[in-house]
């Protein structure tokens, strides 16, 4: 069931505590944290209370000698994270002291993370287009392959057989997992696709393009059902929410689209300023949190993030 009160009488609320802009954001598995990775080279993880009121704590994670890019939860549990930087490494930190428990060194500047949903592997895939994936346990590298093509984000689908890579070339290649074999490779886009969200309900997948189209695709036949075209620019991140009815797109626009994924249809639109980096729905709520190129008067970064669906500000 979604939540009663319309999207349109929900209001947004801004966290700081970032020096420099937020590059990406992601929820734990029950929905009660956020973290945030930085260009500051730090990663926060700040304690959300879906109903309430509560000025947010947040928990510095230190380390990393460069940007922070993406960074993902461990699915299975709500404390564990792991985050990829620039700096050549991924990190394993604990959520509940701060520490970081395990690291490994890869080969480039690693950009793109996610894990497999029984928590057991992580992939990573770095800006010279080489994919790496990490055994958890011993977070050590098991697999690595290299591609001539400009690889973007990647995922594997929610029973963890499947795993989806996005290319500059409009693509998304489909690979059978553990083996890597290549499936399918999916004419998506005419320009390059630059994301992929996977609908929690294991029924669909969407891409967004630079061509600022979403695309649509039902995982069991691999094909197109229909495509969002509300933004005008790239589209740079997308998000399915908890019940996989409504799908979050954002890029240059001036607003995040919130639209209807069975009809299509725009149902709300969040105004926002500057480049949008990152589009996150909540695993158990309405709540979107997002951030993007914020600027402030002078103009520097602004280091924030904003999570919307509360009944007031």
């Amino acid at each position: 069931m979604e939540e009663k009160i319309p999207l349109k009488n929900l209001r947004s609320r801004e966290y700081r505590g970032h020096k420099k802009k937020v590059n990406s954001l992601a929820w734990n598995c029950t929905g009660t944290k956020l973290a945030s990775g930085s260009l500051d080279q730090t990663a926060r993880v700040w304690h959300i209370q879906p109903h309430g009121h509560v000025k947010a704590k947040d928990i510095e994670l230190r380390g990393h000698s460069d940007s922070v890019d993406q960074l993902c939860w461990d699915p299975k549990h709500a404390d564990l994270i792991a985050t990829a930087s620039g700096d050549k490494t991924v990190r394993l930190w604990d959520a509940r002291s701060g520490k970081c428990s395990q690291q490994a060194e890869l080969s480039g500047e690693n950009i793109n993370i996610t894990y497999k949903p029984d928590g057991t592997h992580i992939a990573v895939g770095n800006r010279d287009d080489e994919l790496t994936i990490l055994d958890v346990r011993k977070f050590k590298p098991i697999h690595r392959r290299k591609f001539t093509y400009e690889i973007n984000e990647i995922a594997w689908n929610v029973t963890g057989d499947m795993f989806f890579l996005t290319t500059g070339n409009g693509t998304v290649e489909v690979l059978a997992y553990p083996l890597l074999r290549p499936v399918d490779t999916l004419m998506a886009h005419t320009a390059g696709c630059y994301c992929i969200a996977i609908d929690p309900t294991g029924r669909y997948f969407a891409v967004g393009s630079a061509d600022s189209l979403v695309s649509l695709w039902d995982i069991s036949e691999m094909l197109c059902v229909r495509t969002f075209s509300k933004l005008e620019w790239p589209v740079r991140t997308i998000s399915f929410n908890y019940t996989g009815n409504y799908i979050a797109s954002a890029s240059e626009d001036p607003f995040i689209d919130i639209s209807n994924v069975h009809t299509g249809r725009t149902v709300h639109q969040i105004p926002c300023g500057g480049i949008m980096n990152s589009v996150e729905w909540n695993p158990k709520y309405n709540l979107l949190a997002y951030a993007g190129d914020d600027k402030n008067k002078y103009p520097a970064d602004e280091g924030v993030f904003r999570i919307f669906g509360f009944e007031n500000s």
